[in-house]
């Protein structure tokens, strides 16, 4: 496949073009490094046929690296209209392989956009890339892999592990569901403009099965009033949720004086089945 590069303008030329300063509002900051953008896209591992969504393109630079991919289609969100007006410059030249959506990626199904196989590959806007990351986990089946740039210290909070400070309420609702591992940093100097954190390249493949059986709703309810009071036991942070959280506790098989840090995602999962054993919620798993 030729290169989608060679023909376009340098990627400085194109920001400066359409007027492309980074908003602070928008969680903007523009991957410009040539060799960190490749990086990412083989570290993606695109196959033949594999469709793949980019949210947040910005002005094209990993867009054009997607393209120049095996991807059979590259579905780009985009909600800043500048950046939208030079990401439109990519689709002449993609034989209709690229799609833009203009648009906010909060308010879109964005999973809907992409046909099975497909992958996620995307440098996150900072201010909204937990939650969009949050909005993929009901469709996580859909995905063969995700791989995605956050700030560091989020990346971390992704992948610990119970006893780690950083292990949390992100940790387990996304290792419930997906294996993780941070591939690479990316230094603040790769970006313009500089952010102030170091960025880390993510990779998340969904797992065949959850590791517990689980209702997402009470997952979530579970992990926010335990990890909500992180250095409280679990018998009091729980009584908000189930008055009588000794019973609740036994019933999950968990210690009422251990502490949220201290409990694996399928402790939680156990936690979880054992607030809908009195709540009659569905289950998945």
């Amino acid at each position: 496949m030729s290169s989608i590069y060679t023909p376009l303008p340098p990627l400085r030329q194109v920001i400066s073009r359409h007027g492309l300063v980074a908003r602070k509002s928008l969680g903007q900051h523009f991957l410009l490094d040539l060799n960190l953008i490749r990086r990412i896209v083989r570290a993606a591992d695109i196959r033949q046929g594999v469709s793949v969504l980019e949210v947040g393109a910005g002005p094209g630079g990993l867009t054009r690296a997607l393209l120049d991919s095996a991807a059979s289609r590259v579905v780009a969100v985009e909600r800043d209209i500048r950046a939208s007006a030079a990401l439109r410059e990519l689709v002449p030249g993609s034989n209709g392989r690229l799609t833009l959506i203009e648009g906010d990626a909060l308010k879109i199904e964005t999973a809907a956009l992409v046909d099975s196989p497909a992958q996620i590959v995307a440098n996150l806007p900072y201010n909204i890339a937990t939650q969009l990351l949050l909005n993929y986990l009901p469709a996580i089946g859909k995905f063969k892999r995700l791989t995605l740039m956050f700030q560091r210290e989020v990346a971390e909070r992704i992948v610990a592990k119970p006893g780690n400070k950083r292990y949390g309420r992100l940790s387990v609702i996304v290792q419930w569901l997906c294996e993780v591992r941070v591939l690479f940093d990316v230094p603040a100097r790769a970006f313009t403009p500089e952010p102030k954190v170091v960025s880390s390249v993510v990779e998340l493949l969904p797992r065949a099965q959850p590791l517990g059986i689980a209702c997402m709703p009470s997952l979530e309810r579970v992990t926010a009033a335990t990890f909500g009071q992180r250095r409280k036991m679990l018998r009091t942070s729980l009584k908000k949720l189930c008055p009588d959280s000794l019973s609740l506790l036994e019933t999950a098989g968990l210690s009422p004086t251990a502490r949220p840090e201290e409990v694996s995602v399928a402790g939680f999962c156990s936690l979880s089945r054992a607030l809908d054993a009195g709540a009659g919620s569905r289950t998945i798993g």
